[in-house]
C-alpha cells in the first residue's frame, strides 16, 4: 500500500510543482491587501485593480503551463570523464506544440549543481543546450529525473515538471600518478637483459635510465663507466613488461578510503602507461575481470571498470586467470607480493605530488 501511495505521490509531484518567487509572493500579498481594501471601502477602482491583478496571476499560471507541455528531451553524455575535468551534458529539446513556443526553461539534473538553459524553442522546432559539471570523486553517478523549470512569463512563480530520463555518468579515476616498475633482477621466467639505447624496447625490456646497484640486481646490467666515475656501482634500469601483455591485478580486499582510491589511481596509471607504449593489458579485481586488449577502447574499458570498483575487506580473494608471477599486483598490503611477478604498494599523498612506492616481489629478488 505504501509503495502504491509513493508512486502516486511521485507521479502527482512530477506532473507539476508551483512555488512563489520573492516577487510573486509580494505581488500576491499586495493583491490580497487590495482585495480586502476593495471589500471594506466598496471602491470600484480598487475592485478593478484587484481583478486585474488576479487576471495577471491566472495568465502567468496558464502561460507557464503551456511552456512546459509537449516537450521531448534527449540527453547525451560522454562515455566517461576523468576526475577534476569538466563534463558536459548535452540536451536536444524538441517542441511538439503546433503554435506555442517554449521560452525560458531551465533543465535541472537531480544532484548536479549546474543547469542548462533554453531561451526559445519555436513550435515544431528543436534546439540544443548543455550544462558543464565537475566531479572530485570517481564513480558512477546515476541520472534518473530531469526537472524542467520556468518562471515565464512574469517571474511571479516557478513552475517545475519532472521528466523520467534514466542514465548515468561515469567518472574515471586519475591515470597520471607516477608509477615505475623496475626490471626484476636476474628475473626467473623473464627475458635476460642486453644493452639498448634510451627508450628502445629490446628482449630485456625498455631501457629507462641508471640507478644505484642493489643486492640481487643482474651484474650484467652494471654500467661500469658511470660506476667508475662516481665511485659506486650503478646499474641500467629497464621496464620488465615492455614486451609482454600486462595483467594488472587490483586487490580490493581492504576498507574504502583515501588509500583505496590511490590504489585505483595507481592501477589506472599502469594501464595508461601500457596504452601509451602500445602494449596489451588486462585487469583483474577480486570481483571482476577484463581480458587483455590494446588501444584506446581497451583503456576506456579499464577506466570504466575502475570507476565501478568497490573496496570490501570481505570480498573474495584475488584469483588471476594466469600465473601470478606474470602479473603486476596493486595492493594496500605487501603480504601478497611474494606471489606476484611485481607489486606496488601505493602511498597516499596529495594530488600535487602523486608518487607511489614500487618494487619487485621478494621471491623475484631471491630468485636473482
Amino acid at each position: 500500500m505504501l509503495t502504491v501511495l509513493r508512486k502516486a505521490w511521485k507521479r502527482l509531484r512530477g506532473w507539476r510543482r508551483i512555488r512563489f518567487t520573492a516577487g510573486g509572493a509580494l505581488f500576491s500579498a499586495g493583491s490580497l491587501a487590495i482585495g480586502f481594501a476593495a471589500v471594506n471601502t466598496g471602491n470600484n477602482l480598487l475592485y478593478l485593480l484587484f481583478g486585474a491583478m488576479l487576471g495577471f496571476i491566472a495568465l502567468s499560471g496558464w502561460l507557464s503551463e503551456r511552456v512546459l507541455r509537449q516537450l521531448e528531451i534527449r540527453r547525451r553524455t560522454p562515455r566517461g570523464v576523468t576526475v577534476d575535468r569538466p563534463l558536459r551534458i548535452s540536451y536536444k529539446v524538441t517542441n511538439h506544440k503546433r503554435w506555442f513556443p517554449t521560452l525560458a526553461v531551465h533543465l535541472i539534473e537531480e544532484g548536479l549543481p549546474e543547469t542548462a538553459f533554453i531561451g526559445r524553442v519555436g513550435a515544431g522546432e528543436s534546439t540544443d543546450s548543455g550544462s558543464q559539471n565537475q566531479f572530485v570523486h570517481r564513480g558512477v553517478y546515476p541520472l534518473e529525473t530531469l526537472t524542467l523549470s520556468t518562471s515565464f512569463p512574469f517571474g511571479l512563480f516557478t513552475k517545475e515538471r519532472d521528466v523520467p530520463l534514466p542514465g548515468e555518468l561515469v567518472i574515471w579515476p586519475r591515470s597520471d600518478r607516477h608509477v615505475r616498475l623496475s626490471a626484476p633482477p636476474g628475473g626467473r621466467g623473464r627475458p635476460q637483459f642486453s644493452n639498448s639505447s634510451e627508450g628502445t624496447p629490446t628482449a630485456r625490456g625498455e631501457y629507462r635510465g641508471l640507478r644505484e646497484y642493489r643486492a640481487g640486481d643482474d651484474p650484467r646490467n652494471i654500467h661500469w663507466r658511470t660506476s667508475a666515475k662516481i665511485g659506486i656501482p650503478v646499474t641500467r634500469e629497464y621496464d620488465y613488461e615492455a614486451n609482454e601483455t600486462i595483467r594488472i591485478c587490483l586487490d580490493t580486499r581492504a576498507l574504502p578510503g583515501e588509500a583505496a582510491e590511490v590504489a585505483i589511481e595507481v592501477a589506472a596509471a599502469v594501464a595508461a602507461r601500457a596504452y601509451r607504449r602500445g602494449r596489451r593489458f588486462g585487469l583483474t579485481t577480486c570481483t571482476s575481470e577484463l581480458d587483455p586488449g590494446g588501444g584506446s577502447g581497451q583503456f576506456e574499458r579499464v577506466l570504466d571498470l575502475l570507476a565501478r570498483v568497490d573496496f570490501d575487506p570481505f570480498a573474495p580473494h584475488l584469483a588471476p586467470p594466469i600465473d601470478p608471477m606474470r602479473c603486476v599486483l596493486v595492493s594496500l598490503s605487501s603480504a601478497l607480493g611474494a606471489s606476484y611477478g611485481a607489486y606496488i604498494v601505493p602511498a597516499a599523498g596529495p594530488k600535487e605530488t602523486p608518487y607511489v612506492h614500487a618494487g619487485v616481489s621478494e621471491s623475484k629478488r631471491r630468485a636473482g
